[in-house]
């Protein structure tokens, strides 16, 4: 007899097994996992990179890439409306994962979002045809028919003038707009489960507030289950009613979403809450060695400004409109001193970073900056050649460890190229060099001639932060350095930046737009809109006090690890002056 608990389930994952098996190892991405999904309820699923949070979510829809597969365990959905199931449970696990069953379920009954929208909409097809497609898929109805219901989904997920941007392509939107077309195209046939694999990880906190709420409301609307796949444990307590961690391949503990945040069992839970809780308060490292009042000055940013002109159209046609991507920002940076600068996406922030470094070239103003050897330069008014050997003491640090690293060269090569380029040192020194600078990152000498693809993660980048450091520069800027970490590599990559701070005596300039890392890190805060900086000051004093408007909207908008806070503090939305009748 189902009780009446039971008939709220509409997924069970029963002793869940996927390997992947290569010529040398067998991989057991996902080793004996259960878990269960009910009507209107949302199960978060956390752990790091490779924890096999991913792969149980495309186990469930029988797409797993080769060659892995499933080796055991059922994948039990209730309540079918499928016509050859009669209303009863089938277990995906046994379907053919290419067969005309299994694609029935996929859109229809279970719905996946993914993280990166991009790479999973059609770059030459608009953003209707796709959706259109989704449902034809699975309805019998006209084309007519389809699109004004793809219409109302767009009106429905709150993407603006949704009769013309049926018809636009995903490159035309903004990265949280292609989300909400994915979250459109997902509920548009009103799945019993949606899964969100890392929807929000890629969008900046304002955005991903509205993203949340977006499934919260929608979730509300259809009844639907929602498994929410994150490493963002603000996120989790923010929405999830249930929680399942997961550490390689196996779920080490689930429960209540109270019962995970405050009565942790399992080691990993508890180092894995202990992170989180590290990055809301100012690091002890930090608070060790303060800044100097008073230091001296080694970089002064006057009315910097940055105009990008207008792109010509494909196949012709007017040219867009330029873009003031910066405008009069004055700031300066002292000796020893770590300024964040925050803000959401295409506020200027990574603009700004690379201006600085003249990787772009800004249209005026002035970037003085004072070497430990000579008087203060002008960078903006220096012909390129002239800039190239202020190189050696200005270096970046870039967000993705993995694209920002030659895979043809080993790490030997790629640590030693600052060196050998600027003549610092040759031979067998290099060597010696490259092996001081991996320990003092926290790498073992002996894997100096390995390539990037051997490294984790938080192994390639303190590989980029060894490159960076191998001149002895003043100045770093740290581009997102941490955002493509996991929670509990962020805290030990940030303290390694700040021990060798303090070491060389170096001033950071941290971009990101995750401001528990700018606490953690920074002394002061400087926060970015529309290519301004409107608010600049003592890091604990801005995120405590915020003056600016669009600096309390910004705070209000990010997620607090505790679930006992849940919509304690309502969201701040920022209307620029003027933006209402625009």
């Amino acid at each position: 007899m189902m009780t009446e608990s039971d008939k709220d389930i509409v997924l069970e994952v029963k002793g869940l097994s996927t390997w992947f098996e290569t010529r040398h190892e067998v991989i057991k991405a996902v080793d004996d996992v259960s878990l269960t999904l009910r009507h209107g309820k949302t199960l978060c699923v956390v752990g790091e990179s490779g924890s096999g949070k991913s792969v149980t979510a495309r186990s469930i829809l029988n797409m797993i890439p080769k060659p892995g597969r499933i080796v055991g365990g059922h994948i039990i959905l209730h309540n079918s409306s499928l016509g050859w199931s009669k209303g009863g449970p089938v277990d995906l696990a046994r379907l053919d994962p290419k067969g005309r069953q299994i694609r029935g379920v996929r859109g229809r009954e279970i719905a996946m979002i993914f993280q990166e929208p991009m790479s999973s909409l059609s770059p030459v097809h608009t953003i209707g045809q796709q959706i259109i497609e989704a449902i034809r898929l699975h309805r019998r109805v006209s084309h007519a028919e389809a699109r004004a219901h793809a219409i109302a989904m767009l009106a429905q997920v709150k993407i603006p003038r949704p009769e013309q941007s049926i018809d636009s392509y995903p490159f035309e939107f903004s990265g949280g707009m292609r989300q909400r077309a994915m979250t459109a195209m997902a509920l548009v046939c009103e799945p019993k489960l949606l899964i969100a694999d890392e929807p929000t990880t890629a969008l900046d906190v304002t955005t991903q507030a509205e993203i949340l709420d977006l499934m919260k409301n929608l979730q509300s609307l259809y009844g639907m289950a929602l498994m929410f796949i994150t490493h963002d444990m603000g996120v989790v307590a923010e929405i999830a009613d249930d929680v399942a961690v997961m550490h390689q391949g196996r779920v080490v503990e689930q429960g209540p979403v109270d019962q995970i945040f405050f009565a942790p069992r399992h080691p990993y839970t508890q180092k894995l809450l202990g992170s989180v809780l590290a990055l809301e308060k100012r690091s002890r490292r930090a608070l060790k060695a303060p800044r100097q009042e008073g230091g001296e000055i080694i970089l002064e940013v006057e009315n910097l400004g940055m105009r990008f002109a207008g792109r010509k159209r494909l196949f012709g046609g007017a040219t867009g409109q330029e873009v003031q991507a910066l405008d009069a920002v004055r700031f300066s940076l002292r000796r020893g001193e770590a300024l964040g600068i925050v803000g959401e996406s295409g506020s200027g922030k990574t603009t700004l970073g690379r201006c600085i470094l003249r990787i772009l070239e800004p249209t005026s103003g002035r970037i003085l900056f004072k070497s430990r050897t000579k008087d203060a330069v002008d960078l903006a008014a220096l012909p390129m050649p002239a800039v190239k050997p202020f190189w050696q003491e200005m270096r970046m640090i870039f967000q993705d460890p993995f694209s920002s690293l030659n895979p043809r060269m080993t790490v030997l090569q790629i640590i030693g190229e600052p060196l050998r380029n600027y003549g610092v040192a040759s031979g067998a020194e290099i060597e010696d060099r490259v092996a001081r600078l991996m320990q003092r990152v926290g790498l073992p000498p002996e894997m100096m001639r390995r390539y990037p693809h051997a490294f984790s993660g938080g192994q390639r980048q303190r590989i980029g932060i060894a490159r960076a450091i191998a001149l002895r520069p003043q100045l770093i800027v740290a581009d997102e350095a941490t955002s493509a970490l996991d929670v509990s590599l962020r805290a030990q990559v940030l303290d390694l930046l700040l021990d060798i701070g303090h070491e060389l005596d170096l001033s950071y300039i941290f971009i990101s737009h995750d401001i528990s890392v700018i606490r953690y890190m920074c002394d002061r805060v400087a926060v970015m809109h529309r290519g301004r900086i409107v608010e600049i000051g003592e890091t604990e004093e801005v995120c405590e006090n915020p003056q600016h408007p669009y600096t309390r909207s910004l705070i209000s908008a990010i997620p607090k690890p505790d679930p006992r806070q849940r919509g304690r503090a309502g969201r701040i939305r920022y209307e620029p002056e003027g933006a209402a009748g625009s």
